[in-house]
C-alpha cells in the first residue's frame, strides 16, 4: 500500500514559462509554516523534499520519505578458495 502524501507546508514551487531557459522556477516560503514544518519532520539536522507535478500540471512540494534499506552484512565466514598452486 503506497503512503500517503505528506506536503511540505509553507513552501509553494511555481514554474516561470516566461524566464530564461536556466530557471526552471522559484520557491516560496512561508516562514512560519515552513519552520513548523522543518522542525516536525527534520532527520539528523536534514528534510529532503521532491519538487512533483500533479497530474493536472499543477508544482507541489512533498516530503521525502524514502528511507533506504539497510544492507545485510556479508557472511563473516570466509569462503575456502582452492588456489591453483
Amino acid at each position: 500500500m503506497a503512503e500517503d502524501k505528506i506536503f511540505a507546508d509553507g513552501f509553494l514551487f511555481k514554474k516561470r514559462e516566461s524566464a530564461p531557459e536556466w530557471v526552471v522556477g522559484s520557491i516560496s516560503v512561508k516562514v512560519d509554516e515552513a519552520i513548523g514544518f522543518l522542525t516536525s519532520n527534520a532527520k539528523n539536522g536534514w528534510v529532503n523534499l521532491n519538487v512533483n507535478q500533479s497530474r493536472g500540471g499543477k508544482y507541489y512540494i512533498e516530503l521525502d520519505t524514502f528511507v533506504p534499506k539497510k544492507q545485510e552484512p556479508s557472511s563473516t565466514k570466509e569462503k575456502e578458495v582452492d588456489l591453483p598452486f
